[in-house]
């Protein structure tokens, strides 16, 4: 068995950002971004939640924007996930939470960094954004 190559995590880096970024602007459902990374093998799994919680951090997610997100979500305020993002400040250890708690957390850190992200593009990058993932073409819905 071989190793991915460093281009082969590379692509899939993009890939993530990429999905989670069309279910923040709504590109894509959050059942949908769901579904995809359900298809993942469970280290790819991880590597998923540490980089979206990356993402959260990048776009300083706050109290508010955890409640939000959690509500959003459609995951327990109770639930392992909830818990974390919403304390204060954010707890970030998804990869170290049980594998059946893996896809809450993803639906918990999308949606999450939904709020956050939405908030930055509305103030901090209105008119004036050069973040390409900022500036996703409306299209329909993804697969």
């Amino acid at each position: 068995m071989t190793e991915p190559s460093s281009d082969d995590g590379r692509a899939f880096r993009r890939e993530t950002e990429r999905v989670v970024n069309e279910i923040a602007q709504g590109v894509r459902t959050l059942d949908a971004g769901v579904s995809w990374f359900s298809g993942l093998a469970p280290t790819r799994q991880q590597e998923v939640l540490q980089e979206v919680a990356g993402y959260a951090m990048q776009a300083r997610i706050t109290t508010a924007d955890g409640r939000a997100g959690v509500a959003r979500s459609g995951v327990k305020p109770t639930a392992n996930p909830s818990v974390m993002i919403c304390m204060d400040p954010p707890r970030y250890g998804f990869v170290g939470l049980p594998s059946a708690e893996h896809l809450k957390a993803f639906r918990v850190l999308v949606s999450v960094f939904a709020v956050a992200d939405t908030r930055r593009r509305e103030t901090n990058c209105k008119g004036a954004c050069g973040h390409a993932w900022h500036n996703l073409p409306a299209a329909t819905e993804q697969p």
